[in-house]
């Protein structure tokens, strides 16, 4: 094989890798939500994804941690939500397509603080 040819392969093996570094979101059920009330417990603000945990006391006192899933500061920023808009014991309403599996987690649609202001993260995808 030549120098140009292996050169050609390599080049084109490597544009590939970066869209299989992306995971996707299949694991949540996008044609169904759930919607729970609890407080913060921590949100991390990060790469690639953003993780809002929330604390929710379920009816017979145990409490259960949901794990809503956004993207990343720079997109969460656009929508306007920041990470002091979450401080740990904020308490809120928060709506996700849950986990397919069951486990208590969601991708976050919309949440709404305690004092009626709401953030849709999906917002920060807008073209303006």
């Amino acid at each position: 094989m030549n120098t140009l040819v292996k050169s050609a392969l390599i080049g084109l093996t490597m544009i590939g890798f970066p869209a299989l570094a992306h995971h996707s979101a299949t694991m949540f059920n996008d044609e169904a939500e759930v919607t729970v009330s609890g407080v913060v417990r921590e949100f991390q603000y990060s790469n690639p994804h953003s993780w809002l945990l929330v604390d929710v006391t379920e009816e017979d006192g145990t409490v259960t941690t949901w794990g809503f899933e956004a993207e990343g500061p720079s997109t969460l920023l656009r929508a306007g939500i920041r990470k002091s808009d979450f401080a740990p014991g904020t308490e809120l309403t928060i709506t996700g397509n849950p986990m397919r599996d069951g486990r208590p987690a969601a991708a976050w649609i919309i949440a709404t603080r305690g004092d009626g202001k709401e953030f849709n993260p999906r917002a920060g995808f807008a073209i303006r």
